[in-house]
């Protein structure tokens, strides 16, 4: 079994690529040889595509709980990517998608912003999908 290191996984590319893109809007986004290329580069295009839609749909199920204008850019970025997840990648189980989301952002995020990520992401779950 290879060991692949953690900060190569494809949700930490994911991350990092949309944090990129954030930060520097008019770069060409590069996907590396990799075997996830496809799945990085349909989840980190589908993400920036429907920015729109994820943030409605955030807002719509959660008003009470997020504010989207004074949420950490990082968390916000993992969270429109795991909603992009839930919404459009139906052959991955929502439980797989919130695990993985939560094993990346310990790279980026603090305790008290993974506990709130897991409650965000366990709640709009339960709104996006049923299974």
């Amino acid at each position: 079994m290879v060991n692949i290191a953690k900060n190569s996984t494809p949700r930490v590319k994911i991350i990092q690529k949309l944090y990129s893109k954030t930060i520097n809007p008019d770069e060409k986004i590069i996907y590396n040889k990799n075997q996830y290329k496809k799945f990085i580069k349909d989840v980190t295009e589908g993400t920036i595509e429907r920015k729109e839609l994820i943030e409605e749909t955030i807002e719509k199920f959660l008003k009470d709980d997020i504010d989207l204008k004074k949420t950490d850019k990082l968390l916000k970025i993992i969270i429109f990517a795991a909603v992009f997840e839930l919404l459009y990648k139906h052959n991955n189980p929502k439980k797989v998608i919130i695990s993985e989301y939560l094993k990346t952002s310990q790279f980026f995020l603090e305790k008290a912003q993974i506990k709130y990520l897991n409650a965000i992401l366990d709640k709009l779950s339960d709104f996006i999908r049923k299974n």
